[in-house]
C-alpha cells in the first residue's frame, strides 16, 4: 500500500493509563484492546485514513485532507464512547491531530510535523482531540454541525521552539 505525500494532515491516538489496567487486568484488557484497535481501524479507514504505525495501544494514521483527520478522530470517540468497555473501567483515548509535510521513509514519516502531533498528543487527556492550529484554521468551514473548535490558547509543547495554539 503506497502512502500518501505532500502535505498531510495526521492523527496519534493513545489510551490514557493502559499501562495499569494491563498490569491489574491482562486478559480483560487484551479482549478490550482488540476491539478498541477494531474501532480505531474502521473509523480511520472510512475517513480516508491510513494507518502507518501503531505502537502497543497507539496508532498513528495519515489523511490526505485534514477535514477527514478531524472526522476521523471525532469518529474514534464517539465509536468509543458507544461501546461498553466498563470490564476494563472504561478506555479513555486522547487524540491530536496536525498538519503539516513529512518525510516518507520505508512505509513510516519522520520529521517535525510527527515530532509536533507527538508532542500535542501528550499534552491530551482521555476523551479529548486535539487540534492544532494549522489544522484548525484549515477545517473551520468542514466541522460537521454538532462539533465545533475551543480555543485552549497558546501551549509551550516539550522540547519545540515554536509554541502551538491549541483547540
Amino acid at each position: 500500500m503506497a502512502l500518501p505525500s505532500g502535505t498531510l494532515t495526521f492523527v496519534f491516538t493513545d489510551i490514557e493509563g493502559s499501562t495499569q489496567r494491563w498490569e491489574r487486568e491482562p486478559a480483560t484488557m487484551q479482549t478490550a484492546v482488540r476491539r478498541h484497535d477494531q474501532l480505531m481501524r474502521a473509523a480511520i479507514g472510512e475517513n480516508g485514513g491510513d494507518v502507518f504505525k501503531t505502537i502497543g495501544d497507539a496508532f498513528c494514521a495519515a489523511f490526505a485532507r485534514p477535514g477527514e483527520a478531524v472526522a476521523a478522530a471525532l469518529a474514534i470517540q464517539r465509536a468509543l464512547g458507544s461501546e461498553d468497555f466498563s470490564a476494563v473501567e472504561g478506555l479513555r483515548v486522547r487524540a491530536a491531530v496536525h498538519t503539516g509535510t513529512a518525510d516518507e521513509r520505508d512505509g513510516d514519516y519522520f520529521g517535525p510535523t510527527l515530532n509536533r502531533t507527538a508532542r500535542l498528543l501528550a499534552i491530551g487527556n482521555g476523551g479529548q482531540v486535539l487540534v492544532s492550529g494549522v489544522t484548525a484554521a484549515l477545517v473551520q468551514t468542514e466541522l460537521p454541525s454538532d462539533a465545533s473548535l475551543r480555543d485552549l490558547g497558546e501551549h509551550r509543547l516539550r522540547d519545540l521552539a515554536r509554541p502551538e495554539n491549541v483547540y
